[in-house]
């Protein structure tokens, strides 16, 4: 049996009548539009890609807080999939809309504050709306996901301060610029964050591609964000469909950037993290 674990894929169906788009910033993105892939797909791209569990997380860009394609993926693949859904944290009902998607089988929480059909750092991260939810999940242990950029790592901060138990998990490490390289000063805020135990890194094509731009090289910056982090707050998601290219091509692109990592860094950041961050994976079963 194989025990990796992709923290981040998406699920886009072909029926619009039964799950209507409904994007957030009401524009859809270009690759939920044009490299679609319903949770079938994924299915047979994970088994061909050798990976034995999912988090599919709520594609934002094409069903808004709409999360009911997620939990169907769920539901049809509880072995292989755990759910990540996402609410409007500023309104009113948001605590029973959290609860909600709790009670039927999801497992986590997204907050979108940017993407590419909302570029920059949505400012309200932390709003004091938002503080029920915040302290729900604090108080149930339940990870929330943030889809932010470094712009709003000042923000998050100030959330950390009131909330200290909170787990978060940064999707593409909140998209620092390294193009600096050694000693990365321009993600020097990404590195402080570090001091919080509750906040993962969630690495992505986005952060692989980033280490090789500029004057930065993998060689470089995977052992300064090992050494402020450590292997047990990181966890892989492939980003797929998102991500052009195949889930297996975009394994084996991860695999090659981390290589220079010990084969018990790689199992952790491949697997056993993800398990920590979502406690609902250990309970799965898996492809034989």
């Amino acid at each position: 049996m194989y025990n990796i674990v992709d923290t981040h894929t998406h699920a886009i169906s072909s029926d619009h009548q039964r799950y209507p788009l409904a994007p957030v910033g009401g524009k859809q993105s270009d690759w939920s539009a044009h490299r679609p892939a319903d949770y079938q797909n994924l299915l047979a791209s994970m088994d061909e890609a050798g990976i034995a569990h999912a988090m599919v997380v709520q594609a934002s860009t094409a069903y808004g807080n709409d999360n009911r394609y997620v939990l169907d993926a769920v539901n049809a693949h509880p072995d292989r999939f755990c759910g990540v859904f996402s609410i409007d944290v500023l309104a009113p009902d948001a605590i029973d809309k959290f609860k909600f998607w709790l009670e039927q089988g999801l497992s986590g929480l997204r907050l979108f504050l940017t993407g590419t059909t909302m570029p920059g750092q949505a400012k309200w991260l932390d709003d004091e709306r938002s503080f029920p939810v915040w302290q729900y999940a604090q108080d149930h242990d339940i990870s929330i996901c943030l889809q932010m950029t470094a712009a709003g790592l000042p923000a998050l901060e100030r959330m950390l301060a009131t909330f200290p138990r909170s787990r978060v998990l940064l999707d593409h490490l909140a998209r620092p610029d390294l193009a600096d390289g050694p000693p990365y000063a321009s993600a020097q805020a990404l590195f402080d964050l570090a001091q919080h135990p509750g906040v993962y890194l969630k690495l992505t094509n986005r952060t692989i591609a980033e280490a090789s731009r500029g004057v930065s090289t993998p060689e470089a910056f995977f052992p300064r964000v090992l050494q402020a982090y450590g292997a047990r707050r990181i966890a892989w998601g492939s980003n797929f469909p998102s991500a052009e290219g195949s889930l297996a091509s975009l394994l084996a692109q991860a695999k090659a950037g981390l290589a220079i990592l010990s084969a018990e860094d790689q199992a952790w950041i491949f697997g056993d993290t993800a398990r920590t961050i979502y406690p609902e994976l250990t309970r799965m079963g898996g492809p034989a």
